[in-house]
């Protein structure tokens, strides 16, 4: 039976809710998949990554639950695997399809509200960063995408790391407001900072979970899994 393992950062200071989370996540994306067995490791926690790493044979793969294809997907986990040949799938946050599923979960959101998009002003609270411009392309990419397939009122980027930050972003858009945190996975970026700037905005709006926690979302990985496994057989 094939094998993937699913690899997010993790928390350094806090290594073991992080990585409960993501083995409760590999769960949900096991329960979608057509016979692959699916094991998860976080970076941060210390030896776990490696562990995993020796229970698995050599034509297993490696899902990174990151947003952008940058330097933790091109340079540290490479690193980490050393001379195992495993190969490393695209992350979550440049899969083609992630648009329409968060569309799809936005559009099912608004409506529980009895609001409708083209009232609904949107935050993308991102992560950015300060020394590449790679993640905030993303993000920005996404944000363009996701406007193409919703009607909002307004779609407001702003980043961690980079200006305008969140709390820029979300300044101003009123009570039919969501902000949808542009991450993998709910670590400390999504649980402090996030809050934070959307505090010091006034932000009356609501927060959704972060977009790797998205409904359709691990069953969707799961089914990128399962034709990983087809196409290679």
């Amino acid at each position: 039976m094939p094998h993937a393992l699913i690899v997010a950062h993790g928390q350094p200071s806090d290594p073991a809710p992080a990585e409960a989370a993501l083995s409760s996540f590999a769960r949900r994306v096991q329960a979608a998949t057509s016979g692959v067995t699916v094991h998860s490791a976080t970076l941060a926690a210390p030896g776990r990554f490696e562990a995993a790493l020796a229970d698995l044979p050599e034509d297993a793969v490696i899902y990174p639950l990151f947003m952008a294809k940058g330097w933790f997907v091109t340079s540290a986990l490479p690193k980490r695997l050393g001379d195992r040949p495993l190969a490393i799938l695209d992350p979550l946050g440049v899969d083609t399809a992630l648009p329409d599923l968060a569309a799809a979960s936005l559009k099912d959101e608004i409506a529980g509200l009895e609001w409708t998009p083209e009232q609904t002003q949107l935050v993308l609270a991102a992560h950015g960063s300060g020394r590449s411009r790679n993640p905030s392309q993303v993000a920005r990419r996404f944000a363009a995408e996701l406007e193409q397939r919703l009607p909002l009122a307004g779609l407001h980027v702003g980043f961690v790391e980079e200006t305008p930050s969140i709390t820029d972003a979300a300044h101003g858009t009123g009570e039919t407001a969501l902000c949808l945190p542009f991450f993998a996975c709910q670590g400390g970026h999504a649980q402090e900072d996030v809050p934070e700037a959307l505090e010091a905005a006034g932000f009356q709006g609501r927060t959704l979970p972060v977009l790797g926690e998205l409904p359709p979302i691990p069953a969707h990985i799961g089914q990128r899994l399962s034709e990983h496994f087809e196409s290679v057989t």
